[in-house]
């Protein structure tokens, strides 16, 4: 790739952008400008029937998410938990057979979600990520290596959590709280589409977002590594 025109949005300082509005601007690296090319290859793959209707549905969730709308000047007023839209883009997409992958360190979080999913009258097939009880030693790892040294550890299982939930034929994936890495190998071997309800963040309850908006406070740590 060309290091001029390598897409860098992380750095864009402009205050009203090209990417968001006609009369807007982008600097030199910006991709809405120099990359017209792979924008219309990448477009040709949503006139596919199916990511064209899963597209529509998440623009349509999107929307959904704010009330009065349709008021002058518009201000951003979201009604909806993140639970809330997956139960219900879930249903705009018909889907009747949900997987849930979750970590064993939200057991509770898990099976709560499996209810609420349940009692909504989809059909759940759920799998914790240490399924199998496949030791860490089948890693390679060290007993040192291990978050609780001196002990029988298992592995999280994440290939394996992917594998069921494609047999049993989910139509929808859902992870909740798989570690960094660990939901990486799940996505790389799920079949259906997946959505996140949680990511892990065990310092900050789950809240992982909240580190940057305490970059340059309590976190400023991160900025001065």
């Amino acid at each position: 790739m060309d290091e001029e025109l390598r897409p860098e949005c992380g750095s864009c300082n402009i205050e009203v952008r090209l990417c968001r509005s006609k009369e807007g601007s982008g600097p030199k690296f910006c991709p809405t400008k120099t990359k017209e090319k792979e924008i219309q290859a990448a477009l040709e793959k949503y006139k596919d029937r199916e990511t064209m209707r899963f597209a529509k549905a998440a623009s349509l969730q999107e929307a959904e998410c704010y009330v009065r709308r349709e008021e002058k000047p518009f201000v951003m007023r979201p009604t909806k938990t993140r639970v809330e839209e997956i139960i219900e883009f879930a249903e705009k997409m018909g889907y009747q057979k949900l997987g849930v992958a979750f970590c064993s360190g939200l057991f509770s979080e898990g099976t709560t979600f499996v209810r609420i999913l349940e009692k909504h009258g989809f059909e759940v097939v759920s799998v914790c990520c240490k399924v199998g009880g496949v030791p860490k030693e089948f890693l390679g790892l060290k007993d040192e290596e291990k978050v609780r040294v001196g002990t029988y550890e298992t592995m999280c299982n994440p290939i394996t959590q992917a594998e069921l939930l494609n047999e049993a034929g989910t139509e929808f994936n859902v992870l909740v709280g798989l570690c960094v890495g660990h939901d990486a190998l799940f996505l790389k071997n799920a079949k259906a589409l997946t959505t996140v309800l949680v990511a892990k963040d065990r310092v900050l309850g789950h809240n992982p977002v909240a580190a940057l908006y305490g970059a340059r406070g309590y976190f400023q740590r991160l900025m001065n590594p």
